[in-house]
């Protein structure tokens, strides 16, 4: 198992600028791939509200992705117009990245493997995928798009609950 944490990875921000995740060391994270045209968008609404909720123990990071039916073609410019005009979206947002495949993001590497976490093997099969990262930067675990972000499920896992 690796000793490296989530804190050890960075991640274009959205608007420009880098997320350093060690900037959140302490807080319990949650990291979701997002898209704008999927039929789990909605889910965009539960977790800003989770965010505004819980900010003193929770980062949502949205990390959008383009691999699941092409469903966010945009740019930045437009990935972040849909995030503010349709749900005021104030949690950090990184720039495009690939969630699985050749081209798969550091954080998704790490995110994915049990060799790297000691967790699971888990491959993202579609947006809206949701991973917990504890308060001390280790994966706590998993869920499918399927599952809430506001779940008892989660919440729980989150030490929200």
């Amino acid at each position: 198992m690796s000793s490296k944490t989530v804190y050890t990875f960075t991640i274009e921000g959205l608007r420009g600028g880098e997320i350093d995740l060690k900037a959140f060391e302490g807080k319990n994270i949650l990291i979701v791939n997002v898209a704008s045209a999927c039929g789990f968008t909605p889910q965009y609404e539960q977790l800003q509200d989770m965010y505004k909720q819980f900010n003193e123990q929770l980062m949502v990071i949205g990390c959008p992705c383009n691999q699941f039916g092409g469903q966010e073609p945009g740019t930045a410019e437009d990935i972040a117009a849909f995030c503010d005009s349709n749900y005021g979206i104030s949690f950090p947002i990184s720039q495009k990245l690939d969630v699985k495949g050749p081209n798969q993001h550091p954080l998704y590497k790490w995110l994915s493997a049990k060799s790297e976490t000691g967790v699971l093997d888990t491959e993202v099969q579609w947006n809206f995928h949701k991973f917990v990262i504890d308060r001390h930067g280790r994966l706590k675990a998993s869920y499918p798009s399927n599952i809430n972000p506001a779940s008892d499920e989660i919440l729980s896992a989150l030490g929200l609950l």
